[in-house]
């Protein structure tokens, strides 16, 4: 098993590339089938960034899912939630997600000067650990977003196709 890329190197590539390359080598290092950005505003989660490994269009139930029924909620309110199978953890017997999305580890993304913007996650449709070198890199990561996110108008879909043609504009 390979070393997962430093923050440094993160932010190195985010500066370098964008958004887009460095949530694809986020996401390389790791399992879990998805890496996503989501946005709160109000009530709601917003999807402003979905990175697929398996190059599918976003599904239409993570566009915009209602906080309440979120694993998000937890993260806002926790500071990170760690989960490798939802049906294992109680904390989501409400959530209509759980033993949907399995797999589930996710951080809060903040504003440079403190604030919430939202939650950068990894998940998966099946059971995933996720080893703490990673999670720290996960963590890292949500400081280090915000500046790249501020020109995306919410509900992009990130298949990496989608996400190149995107760039060339």
């Amino acid at each position: 098993m390979t070393l997962p890329m430093t923050p440094a190197q993160f932010h190195a590539l985010l500066q370098a590339e964008g958004l887009f390359p460095a949530m694809e080598a986020l996401n390389h290092g790791i399992a879990h089938r998805y890496t996503g950005i989501f946005q709160v505003i109000e009530s709601q989660l917003i999807n402003v960034f979905l990175y697929d490994k398996q190059q599918e269009v976003r599904p239409e139930a993570l566009a915009v899912v209602a906080l309440d029924d979120s694993f998000c909620q937890f993260v806002l309110r926790d500071g990170s939630l760690l989960v490798d199978n939802s049906m294992h953890d109680e904390r989501l017997l409400s959530s209509s997600f759980r033993g949907v999305v399995v797999a589930y580890h996710g951080v809060p993304v903040t504003y440079p000067r403190g604030g919430l913007y939202g939650t950068l996650c990894h998940f998966d449709l099946i059971e995933q650990s996720l080893a703490q070198p990673q999670f720290e890199l996960l963590q890292a990561a949500g400081g280090l977003l915000y500046p790249y996110l501020q020109h995306l108008d919410g509900r992009m879909d990130c298949a990496p196709q989608a996400a190149r043609a995107v760039a060339a504009l």
